[in-house]
């Protein structure tokens, strides 16, 4: 089968900046000129009335079709980075299962084919302690799988959860992501598959491989439909864009992933620009600047 291999964006450039449906949609698909969308629960969250959900779904889904994009795949976001799954209260991950449940629903009525999100998030006192780690981590699965149930039962492809950088988060490292995977999809009632970040990865790791975007494309690229891009130094500082000063000193570089996912079995992959701004100026004021010579830095290679 032949690779194939298209450009998107997450929707984390904006949160709080470009509230309006029709402001972000246009920007996407109209000045940036690209199809496909990652949209995140910070721009729709299900905590929300199921009247405000129902009257916002209609909007996004008037103005895709306006500026021909489409919703590809949700996911969690900067304000839902918390523990959900994992969360030491019996109550609270009830509460979130109910919410990734929600979360389905307006998945499959946007049109994405997955929903996703981190695994899960322990406390510094579960981490700590073994016994109760593994016990969390169990608990975690279990909320997946009933997670899994659902969006079964509604229709969606599958579920992502992205590796993160610390142990705490889980998946920081490449033997973590592969045994994590792993179990999550033991009696799963759907696939689970990463979304890969290439800017991830344990950097207190003795092995080199867990800070080498390249190392986690080659061993996860078969089962990465999704992989998140921003500029990427050796520390992993932040979610740089493509533009040139950050170009010339990080490691991210397009004919490079390009190939690695080709070399590696890669069939299908949807890269998806994933760049947040602080809110601070000039930066504010230059975001779709700063999105248009990042998406052009991509698209001479997809």
């Amino acid at each position: 089968m032949k690779s194939e291999f298209s450009l998107g964006i997450n929707t984390g450039f904006a949160v709080n900046r470009y509230s309006e449906h029709e402001e972000w949609i246009k920007i996407i698909g109209k000045e940036l000129d690209l199809r496909n969308i990652q949209l995140t629960a910070d721009i729709l969250n299900p905590s929300l009335t199921d009247e405000i959900i129902e009257k916002h779904i209609i909007q996004i889904n008037k103005n895709c079709s306006q500026f021909n994009t489409k919703i590809t795949s949700t996911f969690t976001g900067a304000f839902t980075r918390v523990n959900h799954l994992a969360h030491p209260d019996i109550l609270v991950r009830k509460f979130w299962i109910n919410w990734f449940k929600r979360f389905v629903d307006i998945s499959v009525d946007l049109g994405a084919k997955s929903m996703g999100s981190h695994f899960g998030i322990f406390t510094h006192r579960d981490n700590k302690d073994k016994v109760l780690r593994d016990e969390r981590r169990k608990q975690n699965i279990e909320g997946w799988h009933e997670v899994a149930s659902y969006a079964k039962s509604r229709g969606l492809e599958y579920l992502t959860w992205e590796p993160m950088s610390i142990n705490r988060e889980q998946g920081e490292t490449i033997e973590e992501t592969r045994k994590l995977n792993n179990d999550v999809n033991k009696n799963s009632p759907l696939p689970f598959f990463l979304c890969l970040d290439v800017d991830h990865g344990d950097i207190c790791s003795n092995n080199p491989d867990d800070t080498d975007p390249y190392k986690w494309i080659k061993e996860f690229c078969t089962i990465a439909p999704i992989i998140h891009l921003k500029q990427s130094y050796q520390n992993k500082s932040g979610h740089w864009p493509f533009i040139s000063e950050h170009n010339k000193k990080g490691k991210i570089i397009p004919k490079k992933i390009i190939q690695h996912l080709k070399n590696n079995g890669a069939k299908n992959t949807e890269l998806l620009l994933e760049l947040s701004f602080k809110e601070r100026e000039p930066i504010d004021s230059t975001v779709i600047e700063v999105l248009k010579e990042s998406v052009e830095y991509w698209r001479k290679h997809i």
